[in-house]
């Protein structure tokens, strides 16, 4: 791919370089807006993904109907009915929606990277029942081989200065227990209690924000985990219907140690400065008062199969439910893109009860 691509580098930086100093980006021949950050980097997951797993031999899909039925041209491989978090929270930064690594091409990388992928984690071993994915590591070494070449074109000290003022998004961590430590074909249960879980995995995740911060990161916004125990595949494990509070009370430790790791690197880091999502808190709060959202479906899939709709998740050509901006879930363990906007705005403009110890909009102001 960086070879592949080798040509386009250097027009990237150059629009990246501009963009630092004039951060003004052309949505269309007639209208223009002023962009907070010159570009954002993306890491994470299926929650944000945008297609890098499209052409991967993996289980881990969405490239087909009805998976984005709601987006503009369709499905894309976002594993949402539309928009994902990263792509609303990049209209509110200024920016286009940025494009997938495996994907992109030209200056249609002139403001960033989404380089997620569905079944990812943050240990090299999670997802592998899925087959193929690129975890967080290799995620790393994608960017990593994207500096190169652009490294090569214009310099360390100007791509330097251009990378502080990016945003990089990281969401990491749902597989590492969805498809890792509650897999009966892993032993990691029966190797770590859940706070020794969740101390390998913010060691491991430490270190990872610190390769990213070597290669000249500075502005990290990074999210935690939701209510996974209410996600319709695990609803649809239980024979009440009821959350598993078992495993809601299992992800409790990752992001403490989540938010312990940010406060340390933040005072080990000189010029790094975080922003914390916590998601737990707004899912807490959206199942909570569901209605004063206008949602009226928080148990069960839009599109699936099965109990609560989440024994399979959405295959090709299933038809979904009409009135998908009233259910919080699209899938057996994604929400729909109304819940996606949402949280991109709080995240982006919210109080510290769910962004922490900054939101997005004064961290890019930084």
């Amino acid at each position: 791919m960086a070879e592949k691509n080798l040509r386009f580098y250097g027009v990237f930086v150059c629009f990246l370089i501009l963009s630092v100093n004039n951060a003004v980006v052309g949505r269309g021949q007639e209208e223009e807006r002023r962009a907070l950050v010159p570009a954002m980097f993306i890491f994470g997951d299926s929650l944000i993904d945008n297609g890098n797993n499209n052409n991967l031999p993996s289980f881990a899909k969405a490239n087909y109907f009805p998976y984005g039925i709601d987006f503009q041209g369709g499905p894309t491989g976002r594993f949402s009915n539309g928009y994902t978090m990263v792509d609303a929270i990049a209209e509110l930064l200024g920016l286009p929606l940025i494009p997938a690594y495996t994907q992109v091409s030209g200056d249609q990388m002139r403001y960033g990277v989404n380089y997620a992928s569905a079944a990812a984690g943050i240990l090299d071993d999670t997802g592998r029942n899925f087959v193929s994915r690129i975890p967080f590591n290799q995620q790393i070494r994608n960017f990593e081989n994207t500096l190169d070449q652009i490294t090569a074109n214009l310099g360390t000290p100007d791509v330097a200065q251009a990378l502080s003022k990016c945003i990089f998004f990281v969401g990491m961590g749902s597989n590492d227990y969805l498809n890792n430590y509650l897999m009966p074909n892993y032993d990691t249960k029966n190797r770590y209690n859940a706070q020794q879980f969740a101390d390998l995995l913010v060691q491991q995740y430490s270190q990872q924000l610190t390769r990213l911060y070597n290669l000249g990161a500075r502005k990290f916004v990074i999210g935690g985990l939701g209510v996974m125990g209410c996600i319709p595949s695990i609803l649809a494990q239980s024979n009440n219907g009821l959350c598993s509070e078992e495993v809601n009370r299992l992800i409790l430790p990752f992001n403490a140690n989540t938010k312990a790791m940010i406060n340390n690197l933040s005072a080990n880091l000189p010029g790094a400065r975080f922003s914390y999502i916590d998601i737990h808190n707004m899912f807490h709060d959206l199942l909570a008062n569901a209605g004063s959202y206008g949602f009226s479906v928080v148990n069960r899939g839009c599109c699936g199969i099965g109990r609560n709709r989440g024994q399979i998740t959405c295959l090709p050509f299933q038809t979904p439910c009409p009135d998908r901006n009233q259910y919080i879930f699209w899938d057996a363990f994604h929400p729909t893109e109304a819940v996606n906007v949402l949280f991109g705005q709080k995240a982006f403009n919210g109080n510290k009860d769910v962004v922490y110890p900054m939101n997005i909009e004064q961290l890019a102001n930084l």
